[in-house]
């Protein structure tokens, strides 16, 4: 079955840095669309990025753009989230998920598979 299994999240300073990685397996990696979404506590789900099929388009968050940026490397099958100049509302719950189409989309809604999440605290 379909596994994603985010790793990198942990205690970061305000104007610090961090890299999430997600590990995917069970899928054909390189026909999935890739998005990052984040939970910060008493909110909902929140789109922050996602990735094409090959990397080439990409879209971001309002609110992380300039800040964040995503990859992916299809022959290790991982899409990372390089998070720079963190701040405190930066600190959530990070997910990665998976969808089966090629293009992107900033909907949780599309996407069917998901990791179980990796905390992010950033201290001012």
């Amino acid at each position: 079955q379909v596994q994603l299994v985010e790793s990198g999240g942990g205690l970061a300073q305000a104007g610090g840095s961090l890299r999430l990685s997600c590990a995917a397996s069970g899928l054909t990696f390189s026909s999935y669309a890739m998005g990052w979404f984040r939970q910060a506590p008493g909110k909902e789900r929140e789109f922050v990025a996602a990735i094409n099929w090959s990397g080439g388009v990409t879209d971001y968050a309002v609110a992380v753009k300039g800040r964040f940026t995503v990859s992916r490397d299809n022959a290790k099958n991982t899409a990372d989230l390089q998070m720079n100049s963190l701040k405190p509302e930066d600190t959530a719950v990070y997910y990665c998920a998976a969808r089966g189409w090629s293009s992107i989309t900033d909907s949780i809604r599309n996407y069917p598979y998901w990791g179980q999440g990796t905390r992010v605290t950033v201290s001012s």
